[in-house]
């Protein structure tokens, strides 16, 4: 109980890190030091699969992305130009795709049969392949693909929107300039902005 409650406080304070960091990468390495821990708390309830995806998906690929992307948004580009507020025009379209995706979601919900518990509890510690043990292979890939395929696919989505966002921030990789001299200048105004961000 008492790595539980060690445990339960390192993952709220990496948590707050993450929030609270003055710098993206720190909020990386809050993030691994999150992933892990949550790792650990798999393993103490004997889910060895869970833990080792946590470690390999979470820790491994999702934060080379992260820090890939920061990479990438922070190498210096010109800044935006702010065009037409475009917000009040997707209002009506974005309010009735997420009815319309209510509305299927409360379908969905209803046409699911009504799944009643079993009687005893999963056994823990058992084998990684056992089937109806908690934590195993077995029972993950049940749970993850009959019970919980609609969150698991709303996921998908959301992370696919997420990619959309990044391509849309990240933007061109420099403003059009019609000369050589006039590109060479935007460079080098380009190059002295961002070491003056980094002294600062």
């Amino acid at each position: 109980m008492i790595a539980f409650y060690v445990l339960a406080a390192v993952l709220i304070v990496s948590a707050v890190w993450v929030v609270r960091a003055s710098k993206p990468v720190y909020s990386v390495v809050a993030l691994l030091l999150h992933f892990a821990a949550l790792a650990i708390v798999y393993f103490t309830l004997s889910a060895e699969f869970i833990a080792i995806i946590q470690i390999i998906v979470y820790g491994g690929a999702i934060l080379m992305l992260f820090v890939f992307v920061i990479a990438l948004l922070s190498s210096g580009v010109a800044p935006f130009q702010s065009g037409p507020n475009r917000l009040p025009r997707i209002a009506v379209p974005a309010l009735t795709s997420v009815a319309i995706m209510l509305l299927f979601i409360a379908y969905a919900i209803g046409r699911v049969p009504a799944v009643t518990a079993p009687s005893t509890q999963l056994p823990l510690g058992a084998a990684v392949g056992t089937a109806n043990a908690f934590g195993s292979v077995s029972d993950f890939g049940r749970a993850l693909f009959t019970t919980n395929l609609l969150p698991f696919e709303i996921t998908a989505f959301i992370l696919m929107v997420a990619v959309i966002g990044v391509v849309l921030l990240a933007g061109d990789a420099a403003p059009y300039v019609p000369t050589r001299r006039r590109a060479r200048a935007v460079e080098r105004e380009m190059r002295e902005a961002v070491l003056r961000a980094g002294e600062e």
